[in-house]
């Protein structure tokens, strides 16, 4: 045996790590000894390997995946940094997604959910029948940023082949949609030619879900919010206050929920109204 191999004991202590650590490291496949004792399976490493044991150690501090941090230890020095910024980028996104979420929830079960709903001011209109082409996809909510703008896009480009947009573009969500909910949503754009917009959605075909359907006249509750809301939680907030303000009138609710989205998405900035959060009612 190499005189050079230390034992996982030795390398343990070198490393500041314990054995046990080195042990599940190895069974991961993020750190395999440079030698295994047939005979007895004492595990031997080389003093070379404690820089990537170190590293191993303190990206799991950081909760990053086990393939993730495979990516990252086996990558050179500017990769392996790129890639750490990219994970660390992404897990801000989610904890601030997340403090809102508990914020929110906080709101709800301290009981302060009426001051919540205060924030929105909720009109009502009456919404003509339109015709409107429509994609309908079963989508999570971390989807949705993604599939909004791409269904839309590809509709609004149809639109152009049927007379074109009559109306602001909405999604429709024929059921839940969250983490664990799949819908689904239907996105919509109004149109102006009926035949036209049937024909467009014959062309693309079954694979692409598009379809097209007379959307009735409506009358509905609504909230107007901004960019900025439009990001989850905030915006469940602003489903319920519209719900809340409804029931509190007398009003039925009148078909399933809705985003309208009025504005020039990528030129509004956080603070610009783009999009109403709306229910049908009667």
């Amino acid at each position: 045996m190499d005189e050079d191999l230390l034992t996982i004991g030795a390398f343990a202590s070198r490393a500041r790590l314990s054995a046990k650590a080195l042990r599940l490291y190895d069974r991961l496949g993020l750190l395999t000894p440079a030698y295994v004792d047939a005979v007895s399976g004492y595990r031997y490493y080389r003093a070379g390997q404690t820089e990537r044991a170190r590293l191993v150690a303190l990206l799991r501090q950081l909760d990053m995946p086990l393939a993730r941090i495979a990516d990252v230890v086996e990558a050179p020095g500017p990769r392996a940094a790129s890639l750490l910024a990219a994970y660390w980028d992404d897990a801000e996104a989610r904890f601030a997604s997340q403090r809102a979420l508990a914020g929110y929830l906080r709101g709800r079960l301290s009981g302060r959910s009426s001051e919540m709903y205060e924030k929105f001011a909720v009109e009502t209109a009456e919404v003509p029948e339109q015709v409107v082409l429509t994609e309908r996809r079963h989508v999570l909510a971390p989807e949705l940023p993604v599939w909004i703008p791409g269904s839309l896009g590809r509709l609004e480009q149809g639109a152009g082949e049927a007379g074109g947009v009559t109306g602001p573009p909405f999604v429709v969500y024929h059921a839940e949609v969250g983490m664990e909910s799949d819908g689904p949503a239907e996105a919509c754009v109004p149109v102006a030619d009926e035949a036209a917009a049937r024909a467009w959605a014959e062309r693309q075909g079954r694979a692409t879900g598009a379809g097209v359907r007379v959307e009735p006249a409506r009358r509905i509750a609504f909230t107007r919010i901004t960019k900025a809301q439009v990001a989850h939680p905030q915006i469940l907030a602003a489903f319920e206050a519209v719900e809340v303000w409804a029931g509190e009138r007398g009003l039925s609710v009148d078909g399933p929920c809705r985003e309208i989205y009025f504005a020039d998405w990528d030129a509004a900035g956080p603070g610009d109204p783009v999009c109403d959060v709306a229910f049908p009612v009667r």
